[in-house]
């Protein structure tokens, strides 16, 4: 179902003003995701993406609040952006300036109060009424702000995608977090765990396919405790939605993010050596290699218990590369715990990973410990731990090198004759090619492993669709 108040009044006139639209996408997945779905309510309303701020009718910043110091940056941006207003309503232009995403969610009545030239302010659940926000900003000539946790879900209303997206996509399958990890803002910007409709998502994947897209990305922020309504009308897990998408034609790939440890199931860990669309690459954060700092940070998961994860998906799997997240600096870390986190590391070893430092979080209850680590020495421990993990990484890379490995080609590589895409561990592989594999699974023997890529050539007759 989509709210169509805004559509309806838009095509009351002969024909629809073509207006522009400039989005700024900041922090995961899933806010690309959410952005995307934004440009599809507007699209019908006459609004075209514009990669030049200066020429857009309605300006779009949708925020995270994951990264250190997230509200001043909004704020910094926001200043360029009345800028642009500015200008552009000098001109005889008018523009609306809109906030969205999580920051938006948290923080809601202090943008109004200190950006009051922004017109909107919507959170991440709310984003489906943008176009009824527009109308009501045209209307009233005055700010509107959304950042309840309405009681219908914003996937109802949302349209399906009516423009290829390239090759790959993001989904979004389930929101929100019950965690409630120490250093963690989710569960009060995005709410508790939600998953969607199995037959909402089989849908939207297969609209997808049928746009050209060949690999999906599921989204979540607990992805792995997927528990949407079957069509059968029981609950089902993310296994089983993974094997009915597998069925989907043209759906060669499928991925997931974020994980949790406490949501890895055996029988999940068994579909990466069952199902070959599932790729054998995973992130599974895991934070620190500390138990006293996991009790602290809320995880509910041990050291030992996430070794044993890890042992299991490696013997369900024997290729499968790793990723992770690693927070450093976190309230009451000692030297012995970091040092636990780095023995971690160097235990499993990850193909890609992300580390920071702790930052608090307003409301959060690391944020009121009085055991706050000092600034140097956080800084000191990630360039210590980064340092590993870039080698990590570097080494995955290089023994990567000799392998025959099925690449999935999405768009031109950078110099004449070259064709460019990803392996199935996210790593960005070009070879030499015909344009018309882009779009294509084709089998490819790595060469060289560069700085930020690796090279490779084409093993022939090894083409699928």
């Amino acid at each position: 179902m989509v709210d169509t108040s805004f559509t309806h009044i838009a095509h009351s006139t002969q024909t629809i003003q073509q207006r522009y639209l400039h989005v700024i996408t900041w922090g995961c997945q899933m806010n690309v995701y959410d952005s995307n779905r934004m440009v599809d309510l507007l699209r019908p309303l006459g609004y075209k993406v514009t990669d030049e701020a200066e020429k857009a009718d309605v300006l779009i910043l949708n925020t995270c609040h994951i990264r250190d110091k997230a509200t001043e940056k909004v704020f910094s941006e926001l200043g360029r952006l009345r800028q642009i207003k500015e200008y552009r309503e000098d001109q005889g232009n008018p523009t609306l300036i809109a906030v969205a995403g999580c920051v938006a969610q948290a923080e809601g009545e202090i943008i109004l109060k200190r950006a009051p030239y922004v017109d909107i302010v919507f959170g991440p659940q709310t984003y489906h009424r943008l176009p009824k926000m527009i109308l009501d900003v045209a209307r009233k000539s005055g700010n509107v702000i959304e950042t309840d946790f309405p009681t219908e879900s914003k996937f109802d209303f949302l349209p399906a995608p009516d423009e290829s997206q390239g090759y790959t996509a993001f989904l979004t399958i389930q929101e929100g977090c019950d965690k409630f990890c120490s250093f963690c803002v989710v569960p009060y910007t995005r709410g508790a765990e939600e998953s969607r409709p199995v037959q909402a998502i089989v849908d939207e994947a297969t609209h997808l396919c049928s746009l050209g897209v060949k690999e999906i990305s599921l989204l979540g922020q607990n992805v792995n405790a997927y528990h949407g309504q079957g069509p059968d009308g029981n609950i089902w897990d993310l296994v089983k939605l993974a094997e009915k998408l597998s069925t989907i034609p043209g759906l060669l790939r499928i991925r997931y993010t974020t994980s949790h440890p406490n949501d890895m199931s055996d029988s999940l860990i068994a579909a990466h050596r069952d199902l070959p669309t599932l790729m054998p690459f995973l992130h599974l954060p895991v934070q620190s290699g500390s138990d006293r700092i996991l009790k602290s940070m809320n995880r509910g998961h041990t050291v030992s218990e996430y070794y044993a994860i890890i042992e299991k998906l490696k013997k369900a799997r024997p290729d499968i590369a790793l990723s992770s997240d690693f927070i450093i600096g976190h309230p009451g870390e000692t030297n012995e715990d970091f040092k636990a986190t780095m023995k971690l590391v160097q235990d499993i070893t990850f193909a890609q990973a992300f580390s920071f430092k702790y930052s608090p979080r307003p409301g959060t209850s690391a944020a009121v410990s009085m055991n706050q680590i000092a600034e140097p020495e956080k800084d000191a421990r990630l360039q210590e731990l980064q340092a590993v993990l870039k080698d990590q990484q570097t080494q995955f890379n290089k023994d990567t090198v000799g392998r025959k490995i099925p690449i999935l080609f999405t768009h031109k590589g950078r110099k004449e004759g070259q064709i460019a895409g990803k392996s199935p561990y996210l790593q960005a592989v070009h070879a030499q090619g015909n344009d018309s594999l882009i779009g294509q699974e084709c089998m490819v023997e790595i060469d060289e492993c560069l700085t930020f890529s690796l090279s490779g050539s084409l093993v022939k007759e090894s083409t699928s669709h």
